[in-house]
């Protein structure tokens, strides 16, 4: 008789699994400790399928025993989020960003204690990403307050304070603004303020929270309120002045001078500049004005963001001294030699990937039918012909903003330099890939996945005498929506750097995406370009604060202003 076959053990596919971490810093009656990662256990690394975890006071730590596979690793980071209760919506306030997550090996049996931000001998924590909430931003500069002599050479703090709108049968005051009471006011449900002094002190320069009775306002400094907010509609904003009196002993709290509301209704929708009364506190007569602008960033439409990677503080220590092809081949119409191929063209592209660049640098606008288009220049020539003549000896400067896409790849363009010559420079028009404005989208998928991208988001910039470069009647919004989903859908494992000399583009960009890094591009101080009237574009020290404030990975300066001063930080 044959002998009976052994019993095969089972495979055990799967286990429980603790996960524990450690968070410094957090409160646990505001915030909570969420974990993701690549199983489906874990969310597959959506925001909105992300675990929360359990506050253990005893031990100080954030706890979860979830069931993993142990037929693969297991990839995971953790997040600090806010949970909207209301809505369920969680809200990011920072999570891990090492570019390796953390990982559990096939082979390990036992759980470890997790401090958050901390692994592989490395730290990486971000600031999160709008997903469902919106910022409403206060920018004070160019010294906004203008009040009564006797106030006028005083130092005064500025506290921008959310306030819910009540439409019940009793009127709301608020208190904090008829007292000199020293307790903080509750901020309403998922609300955060947080504020930064452009400085050389990094203590201020950074977003802080707001503290009590705001932040000091000193002769022409740029200072930056942050509101992040579910539901904007449902706010509005009381902004307070105090002031220290010079016979307060130091423990002493603040005289509060005035004060002024802004109602939802008074916002445009993207940027705008406010001028508004000051009432004072005592009185409640005139007092001054204040005068400041303001930026709304919503969150992108579409889910197109996770948390499975981020580059958007990331920079590789090799990458030193990379070839950058500046419009593809290089700019064709600075002098009437120019190079061969036209620039911002897919040819041009393709020859310098060819050439050996390492990234493209490129503008990016919108057509009329707000399709991302590359090309630099705001306006476009097109030949007019007279009636009886046979000629066109006239040109007609157009934005680009006000042609469509079929227009703008149809109809005979020239260049600004041949517009204004009356000299063509490039006989090219049966070459497809040779004509002007190839979308961002046909870039994207013509060019070599291996080349990087250096997208500038073209937009028009104040100039120091109160002009623009030019009106742009779209929303900023949406402009930076349009440009953004298209490289998020097609970018796919491609190296992507933002770029935009106009801060508060780079502040949305920031803001509603959580993959790509955003440089701030700057002149600095200039005698070849006219200066713009935003303080914080005027020099090399004022973008790299603006850039700090704002997160950014980075700046980006002209040559002239290093060459100026090359000892500049």
């Amino acid at each position: 008789m044959s002998e009976p076959e052994p019993e095969q053990k089972a495979e055990l596919i799967s286990q429980q699994w603790q996960f524990s971490v450690t968070v410094p810093d957090i409160n646990p009656l505001k915030e909570k400790v969420f974990v993701t990662g690549n199983t489906p256990e874990l969310g597959e690394w959506d925001y909105t399928k992300i675990i929360m975890m359990d506050y253990d006071e005893a031990s100080n730590l954030w706890l979860k025993t979830l069931t993993i596979p142990n037929t693969c690793e297991v990839l995971y980071r953790y997040a600090i989020c806010f949970l909207n209760e209301n809505s369920n919506d969680v809200f990011i306030r920072k999570w891990e960003t090492n570019i390796h997550p953390r990982m559990i090996k096939q082979t390990m049996l036992h759980p470890t204690q997790d401090v958050f931000g901390e692994y592989d001998k490395k730290q990486g924590i971000s600031t999160g990403w709008l997903t469902n909430q919106t910022l409403i931003q206060f920018k004070f500069s160019n010294n906004p307050l203008q009040l009564k002599s006797r106030l006028a050479e005083r130092l005064i703090n500025i506290k921008v304070t959310p306030v819910k709108l009540f439409f019940g049968t009793e009127p709301h005051i608020e208190e904090s603004s008829l007292s000199t009471d020293t307790t903080d006011t509750e901020l309403p449900a998922g609300v955060l303020v947080e504020v930064a002094t452009l400085a050389n002190d990094p203590n201020i320069c950074h977003l802080k929270p707001q503290e009590q009775f705001g932040r000091e306002y000193k002769l022409n400094d740029v200072l930056l309120v942050n509101v992040t907010t579910p539901n904007p509609k449902q706010l509005a904003y009381l902004i307070d002045f105090y002031s220290y009196s010079s016979r307060a002993a130091s423990e002493d709290p603040p005289c509060h001078v005035g004060y002024t509301y802004v109602l939802p209704n008074m916002f445009k929708p993207s940027e705008g500049n406010l001028e508004l009364p000051v009432t004072c506190n005592v009185k409640h007569r005139p007092l001054g004005t204040v005068n400041f602008g303001y930026l709304t960033v919503c969150p992108i439409q579409e889910k197109l963001c996770n948390l499975q990677v981020s580059y958007a503080k990331y920079w590789d220590s090799s990458w030193t001294g990379l070839e950058v092809g500046h419009r593809g081949l290089g700019a064709s119409f600075k002098t009437k030699e120019g190079n061969a191929i036209r620039e911002n063209t897919i040819a041009s592209l393709k020859k310098a990937a060819a050439s050996g660049a390492d990234l493209l640098e490129f503008d990016v606008q919108l057509s009329k039918d707000m399709i991302p288009v590359i090309y630099h220049d705001f306006y476009v020539c097109i030949s007019m012909k007279r009636k009886k003549e046979i000629e066109f000896t006239e040109m007609l400067e157009l934005p680009v903003k006000d042609l469509t896409l079929e227009h703008l790849q149809k109809l005979k363009v020239y260049h600004l330099v041949e517009g204004r010559s009356k000299e063509t420079l490039f006989f090219d028009d049966d070459l497809d890939e040779h004509q002007p404005f190839p979308t961002l989208e046909d870039a994207l998928k013509a060019i070599d996945i291996h080349v990087g991208f250096n997208v500038e988001l073209k937009w028009t910039m104040e100039m120091n005498d109160g002009t623009f470069e030019l009106n742009n009647p779209f929303d900023m919004n949406t402009y930076v929506d349009k440009v953004l989903e298209v490289v998020l859908k097609h970018a796919g494992e491609r190296r992507i750097v933002f770029s935009c000399f106009n801060p508060d583009i780079c502040t949305m960009v920031r803001n509603k995406q959580n993959k790509y890094p955003v440089m701030f591009l700057t002149v600095g101080i200039t005698n070849k370009y006219q200066p713009y009237r935003d303080p914080r574009c005027l020099s090399i020290p004022a973008a790299v604060q603006s850039a700090v404030s704002s997160d950014l990975l980075g700046i980006v300066v002209h040559t002239e202003d290093l060459l100026r001063d090359p000892t500049q930080p």
